[in-house]
């Protein structure tokens, strides 16, 4: 049985390369030939379209940027939907709203096809190590059929529910991420300019009930004013906006996240939407005047 795999992002590349070591017989798409012709060389099989994909395949796995795009592989022209037949199952990974999920499973559903919304958090670090969260959205017995494809790329795979209840978790889980590295940028800041070596802060803090694994993560990169990505500010802009969108949907005031959510847009305008999430510290870096850093 071959599985495919759409979306060879920063994310998506190194998952469908787990699931080639483990075993898995994949046919890939992306619109990065580059990235379409590394998969290959490491044993899969390639399609010219999501709908060439679909035709070949059983399972399909996408992991894309945002809703819009997860629409147009999965519904558009030369899309999933054109190649599929019925008892096939897509299980997007992508982080999107949750209502754009539940609209491609009622659209695929009417071609007979089942439908996960499956969403991870970890970053490329954990998607390389393939021990990612997944917080997966369905039918209990769809996801059972996946799991063990998912833990291939995952360590945690819980199902959250219903389809569109593993973006809503995973939108919980980036609220949860965004105020923990505001909050841990906030007082790094003010330790270090207050005279405290930042390093030293970190050490003391992280065994105690401040301590958590954003800050284990992220602190060490700040330290060392490294700000590559792992997981990009405008993606966390894409998470937090879809978070707001949902908590308007159903009645749920968000005054926290649309706080860091305009510290994130001051980044993105400063030209810094591409720096990891932790380069959230330079927001209060430039309004104290001072960066904290390893001394």
């Amino acid at each position: 049985m071959k599985t495919g795999f759409i979306g060879l992002g920063i994310m998506g590349k190194p998952m469908a390369r787990n699931l080639l070591k483990a075993g898995y017989k994949l046919v890939v798409y992306d619109v990065n030939a580059e990235a379409v012709r590394e998969l290959a060389a490491a044993g899969a099989e390639t399609a010219a379209t999501p709908k060439e994909v679909a035709r070949q395949c059983d399972i399909i796995v996408t992991m894309l940027p945002n809703s819009p795009h997860v629409k147009a592989v999965a519904l558009g022209p030369n899309g999933i939907i054109e190649g599929v037949r019925a008892g096939m199952i897509l299980v997007d990974m992508s982080s999107i709203a949750p209502l754009a999920a539940q609209e491609v499973a009622k659209s695929l559903a009417e071609k007979g096809v089942e439908m996960l919304d499956a969403p991870v958090s970890g970053g490329e670090p954990k998607a390389i190590e393939g021990t990612l969260s997944i917080m997966v959205g369905g039918k209990k017995e769809i996801f059972e059929r996946c799991k063990e494809m998912l833990g291939k790329m995952g360590t945690s795979v819980v199902l959250c529910g219903a389809i569109g209840a593993g973006n809503t978790t995973k939108l919980a889980n980036q609220i949860i991420v965004a105020l923990n590295i505001a909050a841990m940028s906030e007082a790094l800041v003010l330790g270090a300019k207050a005279g405290v070596n930042p390093e030293t802060i970190y050490q003391a803090i992280r065994g105690g009930l401040a301590g958590s694994t954003v800050l284990d993560a992220k602190a060490p990169m700040v330290l060392n004013g490294n700000f590559k990505p792992g997981f990009r500010i405008e993606l966390h802009i894409k998470d937090l906006a879809n978070a707001l969108e949902t908590g308007h949907e159903v009645g749920v005031p968000l005054p926290l996240t649309s706080q860091v959510m305009e510290i994130m847009q001051a980044l993105k305008v400063d030209g810094k939407a591409g720096n990891d999430h932790s380069g959230i510290i330079q927001f209060y870096e430039k309004l104290a005047r001072f960066e904290a850093r390893k001394q």
